[in-house]
């Protein structure tokens, strides 16, 4: 049999692996700056845990667990039966209890709403894990994938929307990717949903709104007719949805088309703070904050602002998102303590950063010197110095076997390691090596406390030498 991997999954191969690391190490260490303290729950959590909190569209995209024992013959009726229930669109306990989690937010508000009476809140939490979708494989979607998300619960204060779209802009900064921070508020979608005959509506006009970008304005049109909208409501959201120029522009756009609208006017107010207080203090000009009130975010737990990423110059989705929801832990009864978070998609900021070629040379390494192999007494000198330099924090290899020069230097090369050190018969008795930089091509002798110091101090830097 060929050996494959599920669809929609991937194998990460060294090479991969070290540039996922650098955009993990690069954001985690962004939260660690804002204060943000670190979290794991498990992969899997209680089906009821999860069903019903992402709305229509995300219930259908929960990979769901088979229980044990299906195949039992006393449990076998019972398996039938559930099967039965399944195709018919109901969840079954006989069939099925628990879930692959499909993204941090709800596991992080369970786990909230366990441990809260231990909690010093506000409690400002990061967790950087894999999560699971059952969505059609494409670029940039895939069915494992991994989210970095950033949650402060315990805290009404707009500080925070700020301080995540600064987490935002400083961590897109120092992966040296061009990014729009796209910024609405659910209460302005409340507004428009009141405008358009109630707050039943926000549900229906809502999930519409968010499939704009891949549908355009004719298809969501023709989606909120049969939701049950009516042309004079559909007119208002397409004025709505035409709303353009700058931010300024778009707030009093909307400030005249939604002016009775109570909930509306108080997003608008707190977008206008979040703006006024972050963009002074971005210092970019690869990072624009913009307001963009087609932005829906179709998931039902969101309360106030709501957050998007898209990249510049890259045909690609939001590659990171989130927003305020004031009452996530009240589902799983405990209320009254209200959160913020933003996510990161770190699958699809890859792709980008592959595209724009945005990752460091440095990235690609990990040994920084090889020493070769030139016999055993040779090897053995050399493996001391090699320890003596690991044990200073230096990645070093000593090359497994006495072969040939050009067979150690091409092992050198096609593992992007800078610096060779060559202990022969002649350094061993002047106890020096010959370090050459095979990116510069400079080569010179040094005694081994020589080359023990300089990596002590300093490290590998190519521009020397």
């Amino acid at each position: 049999m060929k050996p494959s991997i599920p669809q929609g999954t991937r194998d990460f191969g060294p090479e991969v692996v070290r540039k996922r690391q650098f955009i993990l190490q690069t954001i985690r260490s962004v939260f660690e700056r804002y204060g943000f303290q670190p979290l794991e729950t498990p992969a899997m959590e209680n089906l009821d845990t999860l069903m019903g909190k992402y709305g229509e569209e995300g219930d259908k995209l929960i990979f769901k667990i088979l229980n044990n024992g299906l195949s039992d013959p006393k449990n076998s009726e019972k398996a039938k039966q559930a099967f039965e229930n399944v195709l018919q669109g109901k969840n079954d306990k006989n069939l099925t209890e628990r879930a692959l989690k499909y993204d941090l937010t709800i596991p992080f508000a369970r786990y909230v709403a366990m441990n809260h009476g231990q909690l010093t809140l506000p409690f400002k939490r990061y967790q950087i894990q894999p999560v699971w979708r059952a969505d059609r494989p494409q670029k940039g979607r895939y069915r494992e994938f991994y989210q970095c998300d950033a949650d402060v619960v315990g805290s009404n204060s707009l500080l925070n929307e700020v301080e995540l779209v600064l987490i935002y802009a400083t961590a897109f900064s120092a992966l040296n990717i061009p990014v729009e921070i796209r910024l609405n508020n659910r209460r302005i979608l409340a507004g428009l949903a009141a405008a358009c005959g109630g707050s039943d509506k926000l549900v229906d006009i809502t999930v519409a709104i968010d499939k704009l970008d891949k549908i355009g304005i004719e298809k969501v049109k023709e989606e909120l007719t049969t939701r049950g909208l009516s042309d004079t409501q559909i007119a208002i959201i397409e004025r709505y949805l035409n709303i353009s120029g700058s931010n300024d522009e778009k707030i009093a756009a909307l400030s005249d088309l939604l002016a009775g609208e109570e909930s509306a006017l108080k997003g608008l107010a707190e977008t206008r703070t979040i703006l006024n207080q972050a963009v002074p203090l971005i210092g970019s000009d690869t990072i624009d904050v913009v307001v963009d009130f087609t932005l829906a975010r179709g998931l039902n737990y969101y309360t106030g602002t709501i957050f998007e990423i898209k990249a510049k110059g890259v045909q690609m989705g939001s590659i990171g998102g989130g927003g305020r929801y004031d009452d996530l832990t009240g589902l799983f009864g405990v209320p009254g303590i209200p959160g913020v978070g933003i996510s990161f998609g770190v699958d699809r900021i890859y792709d980008v950063m592959e595209e724009l070629g945005a990752f460091p040379e440095s990235v690609h390494t990990s040994t920084e010197i090889l020493f070769f192999n030139l016999g055993e007494t040779e090897s053995l000198a050399a493996l001391a110095l090699c320890t003596k330099l690991r044990n200073h924090g230096t990645a070093c290899e000593l090359y497994h076997e006495n072969v040939k020069f050009n067979k150690q230097f091409s092992y050198a090369d096609k593992r992007n390691i800078p610096y060779v050190a060559i202990i022969g018969s002649e350094e061993l008795e002047s106890k020096t090596v010959t370090l050459k930089n095979i990116v510069t091509g400079h080569q010179e002798k040094k005694s081994w406390a020589e080359l023990e110091e300089q990596f002590k101090k300093n490290g590998w830097n190519t521009s020397k030498n």
